[in-house]
């Protein structure tokens, strides 16, 4: 029986954290486990910093010396002066300002994708260590040499068919009784490129893994009791979904619930894996189930805020329609830029778009358009996603904001606001 475990940032984010993790996948040790871990703390925002630092052409030298010092910390704590931490570590680093060293490319994303994953390959060998020094079984794997991608870099496509041929390494590792150790987040091309499978994508690689080992389960260990209606640093009174099916995971995953990212859920669907998602802090408790019996997901209404929100809107200069011919345009160029849509609306001469805000790609988004049309925009702007709510749900939370766009449906109503 195969479990794959994934365990996020918050859960490895100092010493204790790493020794908690150690002493979950200890009690685990009957199955065949494969555990997949994300960079400590919050070290991929500080690599994101570096990143964009480097490719501007700026200094970067605080930002990497923070982050090297994070690690020591972490490191010196958890092993107590044992220097198998500090060697695995320093190794890690090394590479890292090597790659660091290199000439910078023009592409942003290519450039993000060589170093981004830096932050999981230093957690999960520091990890590999400590597990070792505990007397507990296991093998570090570079996710880029199991996970086959394509070349759209910050959001990469799996090839399955290459990535299911490399499972047979895992397979081995298992069989032989020892805990796999896998970044999440990363893969790479055939011909050897770094890339990223998205944002918060550790949960994805979890997924990944499940459906090319067929895994019994998939748990992902959080710092809240399960899967809530709303995120806790946002709303009170917050209650858990103890069971909810695959469709309604992947509708609450899509319009930006925090607790699983996007893309996990196909992979198990189409496996029938359900999904658990567990407290790291109260691990005996029961969490919350993603399955596919769907006769719950209506009980409690859900409700999702993103925010950094862009609203723009693209119109034709001389009053023509806006038809098939612009927006098949307007989509070659979002596609192109890897811009992902979270809500649109189109109106006789105007189409307008959601999505998250990033500098870099709107500046390029909007260049492209104002060749051919009028744009217009606000930023800095959040987006209500109400799920199986009352009719007057989304006053509370609209109530002293401009409504910029509202659209309903039967079971779920979705409001841009200005604050």
């Amino acid at each position: 029986m195969i479990n794959v475990f994934k365990f996020g940032g918050a859960s490895v984010k100092d010493a204790d954290s790493v020794r908690n993790m150690a002493s979950i996948v200890s009690n685990h040790l009957s199955d065949s486990l494969v555990v997949v871990i994300s960079a400590m703390g919050k070290t991929t925002n500080a690599i994101e910093r570096i990143h964009k630092l480097r490719f501007e052409g700026a200094d970067y030298a605080d930002e990497l010396s923070g982050l090297i010092a994070y690690h020591e910390k972490l490191v010196e704590e958890l092993f107590d002066g044992n220097s198998s931490g500090l060697i695995a570590l320093t190794e890690k680093i090394d590479e890292f300002e090597k790659k660091l060293s290199e000439p910078v490319g023009n592409n942003y994303d290519e450039e993000y994708d060589k170093l981004i994953g830096y932050g999981e390959l230093i957690s999960t060998a520091i990890v590999h260590t400590y597990l070792k020094s505990q007397n507990i079984s296991s093998q570090w794997f570079d996710a880029r040499e199991l996970i086959k991608t394509d070349n759209r870099f910050r959001d990469a496509r799996v090839n399955w068919e290459e990535s299911q041929e490399r499972m047979h390494t895992v397979s081995s590792a298992l069989a032989s009784g020892k805990v796999a150790i896998v970044q999440g987040f990363i893969g790479s091309t055939l011909q050897g490129q770094s890339t990223s499978l998205g944002r918060e994508g550790s949960d994805f690689t979890a997924s990944i893994l499940a459906f090319l080992l067929n895994a019994t389960a998939v748990t992902i260990w959080k710092d809240v009791p399960g899967m809530l209606n709303a995120d806790p640093k946002k709303f009170k009174d917050t209650v858990k979904l103890d069971r909810i099916s695959f469709k309604e995971a992947i509708e609450l995953a899509y319009y930006g619930a925090s607790v699983i990212h996007p893309k996990t859920i196909k992979p198990l669907q189409n496996k029938g894996i359900p999904l658990h998602i567990k407290s790291f802090v109260d691990p005996t408790a029961e969490g919350s189930t993603i399955q596919e019996n769907t006769e719950f997901d209506h009980l409690i209404p859900c409700y999702i805020l993103k925010e950094n929100q862009v609203l723009l809107s693209i119109s034709t200069r001389d009053f023509s329609f806006i038809v098939e011919d612009n927006l098949k345009e307007i989509f070659d160029y979002l596609s192109s830029l890897g811009i992902r849509i979270h809500m649109m609306e189109n109106s006789a001469i105007s189409f307008t778009i959601v999505f998250d805000e990033d500098t870099f790609k709107q500046e390029q988004l909007i260049d492209l358009l104002r060749k051919r049309y009028t744009v217009k925009y606000n930023a800095q702007l959040t987006l209500v996603t109400i799920r199986h709510g009352a009719e007057n749900s989304a006053e509370a939370i609209t109530s002293g904001s401009d409504i910029l766009l509202e659209q309903k449906t039967r079971h779920t109503t979705r409001i841009v606001i200005k604050k």
